[in-house]
């Protein structure tokens, strides 16, 4: 097992891309950017809690890499808000993806 996939973080952070591609097929074919910057942002999170894990403790890299995990979590609360306004997702989907991803901007913003 690799270091950052200890990481509660990095592991609700793959949690969270899971249901964020479910709900991007649920979109319609007028909405492909969206569902395209939708999957890159998700996608961002995981993979730069896994760059960040890889510097030297401490450093300004690590840190770095998980400021930009946190900003991509943003984003995906935005494009869930954008999301919720199409009906489209079940609300009880659109909720438990949006505590999942509260919870991992918590725990970015203390790593931060």
């Amino acid at each position: 097992m690799l270091s950052h996939e200890k990481l509660d973080v990095y592991q609700r952070s793959i949690e969270f891309l899971a249901a964020a591609l479910r709900i991007t097929e649920k979109l319609p074919r007028g909405q492909a950017p969206l569902a395209d910057q939708f999957r890159r942002a998700a996608m961002s999170i995981p993979l730069n809690v896994a760059e960040g894990s890889g510097r030297s403790p401490g450093s300004a890299d690590r840190a770095k890499f998980r400021g930009i995990a946190r900003g991509s979590a943003m984003e995906c609360g935005a494009i869930l808000d954008v999301v919720r306004l199409f009906g489209i997702v079940p609300e009880a989907e659109w909720h438990q993806a949006k505590a999942l991803l509260v919870r991992v901007v918590e725990m970015l913003s203390k790593m931060c």
